[in-house]
């Protein structure tokens, strides 16, 4: 049964001149649903019916989520249900009552996170259910039912719309405001939807829910985490995009319109459910590369802090001016502008469960170049050894921008923190700075792509205890920088020994030893080295695996070659700029990588196949034995004792190399495994439900499945001869074919 109301004051407050002789008898319902046209979901919802004289009705939605309001004063109406939220659900608790940007939660809010969408793609409905009967059906959002509005989404598009008219028609309502020289009256808000008199409403609630990329917690390596974490980083490029754009604020209220941008990614496009891909402006959009997404409750995304100069003066209100903040500064770092910045870029958000950190790498900007070659060494002064000036320089400024965001909201998520290129290197030293940082215990993980050494051995040996996954492109130069000529202290070059296999199946290939640095330790990297290897075949196919070699022939000789310069080597086509700056970018090189890698293993996972087949187990594992050959014949060749004296140290590396070798053709045996689903998913293959949810959305969009060169096997047949010369271009078995392995970084 509809409940009947009647006004909670016969004399209303009233901020203007009362219609003479105004009459009552007028009755009027409304019915808010979900999506699917149930009214349960907001059944016993605390509601509020102002009539055109500023009378107030109050009441509750019955089970049906229905009210009625009789006797009213002529005209329009208006509905709110802005009543706090005071269960004690903990995150709504925590929200509510947080020191920084507590929101403002209302019941409504919680029950509207409860409903679902009705299309996936959050879509608004075009024939609901709940369309007939009625006499005014209309589509709304929680926003236009509350009155604090600053944190929930923008409006969405809709087909039917409220009566908007209705709150132009109402008078302006009067509140009293004591100012320093007395009382004041000033002009409210209005807020609300509006309802036409004598008629029955059906008000469709649009769910409040939003899409997060789904990122694993766990600090094993999974391929979800190194595809994802390839996005966010190539992100960490785009300005923020808030609208205005300026400091400070002086609007009532910012925007986030621009794509691509982060403030538009994580404060406009996923809080509305649209799910969105273009992470850089240049980016084909006949292959487009889309995150794994999950649907959340709108309080559990990936937050960017609401901005309200009334409900928070004291951080929001412009005139604090250089001390004012809003989503731009709280959520992106941008130093360029600043005198004696370091030109460091990066953006940071958060959720219940993890902390997002993205640190922008080399861009256009000279200071970046600047950085990039300050190979100067200098303490690490939060831990142990040398650091790289430059990039520590930029760590401790992200450093300043993070520990203020995380001083606001840590509640012990776990910190993931990516960076590219040189944001891959301040994200090292940042991500150690924040491990050591006295009085926090920080959870910490690292994923970082393209990174260039950041520092030396003793503070690699000290960093021993943080999670770092490093990737590496085939022909990416900048991971073998800085060399001891980029240092800006007295180097030299060691013995430089270059032996060439020109006539192995890698092409050719170069290993460099002796390089050294006379004044302090040599630069070294940290964390566990992910390598993505290129197989190239004569047909002009090409896979892609990722694997850990062991070995300085192919971790090195890439970059060495193109730093090095040495005469009468012969070229190759790996160090042609096009080449290597093409595999050392995010769009161009490493986000393929990364999506090729996930379907690989989510084939070798879903297909029970090997992630590296037979095949080509049998072709990379045959090339380094060739390598493994010539550096047995290279030692075993007689030298003049007076050469082997002047070159002790390269031969001795060459001696050890060839160890390496071996232990990188066993570290790639262990791929012949098939892939489990946490070696796919991480920490998400323990939750089949969501896991299963989020791949039905990622694969409806036809361009996640599609067929990919990078990301595909060969068959696994040993023995056709057929098969086998048509995947290396028609060559017979056991003649010589080209697998491009002496490419690879």
């Amino acid at each position: 049964m509809i409940p009947k109301l009647i006004p909670e004051q016969d004399t209303p407050f009233m901020g203007g001149d009362i219609h003479a002789c105004p009459k009552r008898g007028h009755s009027t319902s409304f019915q808010l649903v979900d999506e699917l046209g149930d009214g349960k979901p907001y059944a016993g919802l605390a509601f509020e019916i102002t009539d055109y004289e500023d009378n107030v009705y109050t009441g509750r939605l019955d089970s049906t989520g229905s009210g009625k309001v009789d006797n009213h004063y002529r005209g329009a109406l208006i509905l709110t249900l802005s009543k706090p939220y005071q269960g004690g659900d903990e995150p709504y608790r925590d929200l509510r009552k947080r020191l920084h940007y507590p929101l403002p939660i209302t019941e409504l809010q919680v029950r509207a996170e409860k409903t679902r969408f009705f299309d996936k793609s959050g879509a608004r409905t075009r024939n609901s259910h709940a369309k007939e009967p009625t006499d005014f059906y209309c589509q709304v959002e929680v926003s236009e039912l509350v009155e604090q509005v600053a944190h929930l989404p923008p409006l969405s598009k809709r087909n039917f719309e409220p009566a908007n008219h209705v709150l132009l028609m109402m008078r302006q309502q009067s509140t009293c405001a004591r100012g320093e020289s007395g009382t004041d009256m000033k002009t409210a808000r209005r807020f609300g939807v509006g309802l036409l008199p004598n008629r029955h409403h059906v008000l469709e609630v649009r769910p409040l829910r939003s899409l997060r990329p789904v990122l694993s917690t766990a600090n094993e390596f999974c391929a979800l985490n190194l595809y994802q974490l390839a996005l966010m980083s190539t992100l960490s490029y785009t300005p923020f995009g808030q609208d205005p754009d300026e400091q400070p604020v002086t609007s009532m209220k910012v925007a986030f319109p621009t794509k691509p941008t982060s403030g538009n990614w994580f404060g406009d496009a996923l809080a509305t459910g649209e799910e969105i891909w273009q992470v850089d402006a240049g980016q084909n959009t006949e292959k487009p590369f889309y995150p794994l997404y999950e649907d959340v409750p709108y309080s559990k995304r990936l937050e960017i802090i609401p901005f309200d100069p009334e409900y928070y003066p004291q951080v929001n209100d412009p005139g604090i001016e250089d001390r004012q903040e809003n989503p731009a500064n709280v959520h992106f770092l941008d130093d360029s502008k600043k005198k004696g910045g370091t030109d460091t870029q990066a953006f940071i958000t958060h959720h219940d469960e993890l902390f997002l950190i993205a640190i922008r790498g080399t861009n256009d900007h000279p200071w970046d170049l600047l950085r990039d070659i300050d190979a100067h060494q200098v303490p690490f002064i939060e831990g142990v050894g040398q650091a790289h000036r430059g990039f520590y320089q930029a760590a401790k400024v992200a450093y300043d921008f993070t520990t203020k965001y995380l001083d606001k909201f840590h509640s012990n998520q776990k910190l993931i923190i990516t960076g590219h290129s040189l944001g891959g290197a301040i994200a090292l030293l940042l991500a150690e700075m924040l491990r050591r940082r006295p009085g926090f215990s920080y959870d910490i993980l690292l994923y970082t792509y393209g990174a260039p050494r950041a520092a030396d051995q003793t503070f690699v040996d000290g960093a021993s205890a943080l999670t770092h996954h490093r990737m590496v492109n085939h022909n990416d130069p900048i991971p073998s920088v800085p060399g001891t000529q980029m240092d800006t202290k007295p180097a030299v070059m060691g013995a430089g020994l270059a032996v060439g296999f020109a006539n192995a199946p890698l092409g050719v290939s170069v290993f460099f030893a002796g390089v050294s640095n006379l004044s302090g330790e040599a630069f070294a990297h940290h964390g566990e080295l992910h390598h993505f290897m290129p197989v190239r075949f004569e047909n002009g196919d090409q896979a892609s695996i990722l694997w850990q070699p062991g070995c300085e022939s192919i971790n090195q000789r890439a970059c060495n070659e193109l730093l090095q310069q040495k005469n009468g080597l012969p070229k190759h086509r790996a160090f042609e700029p096009s080449v290597y700056i093409l595999n050392h970018l995010m769009v161009g090189g490493y986000i393929p990588s990364s999506w090729a890698t996930l379907r690989r293993w989510q084939e070798s996972h879903e297909y029970k196949r090997p992630i590296v087949t037979s095949r080509e187990f049998k072709w990379v594992s045959d090339a380094i034995q060739s390598m493994i050959n010539q550096l047995e014949k290279s030692s075993r060749e007689t030298r003049p004792d007076a050469y082997r004296r002047a070159h002790q140290g390269a031969i001795d590396a060459i001696i050890a190399e060839k160890g390496n070798l071996q232990i990188t053709r066993d570290r790639l045996a262990t791929l012949r495994k098939v892939a489990s689903s946490a070696d796919v998913y991480g920490l998400l293959a323990t939750n089949p439900q969501l896991l299963a949810d989020t791949l039905n959305r990622w694969k409806e969009n036809l361009a996640n499945t599609a067929a990919e060169q990078l990301a595909r096997t060969p068959p696994a047949v040993e023995d056709n001869e057929q098969v086998i010369a048509a995947l290396t271009g028609g060559h017979a078995v056991g003649t010589p074919f080209h697998l491009d392995i002496d490419s690879i970084m």
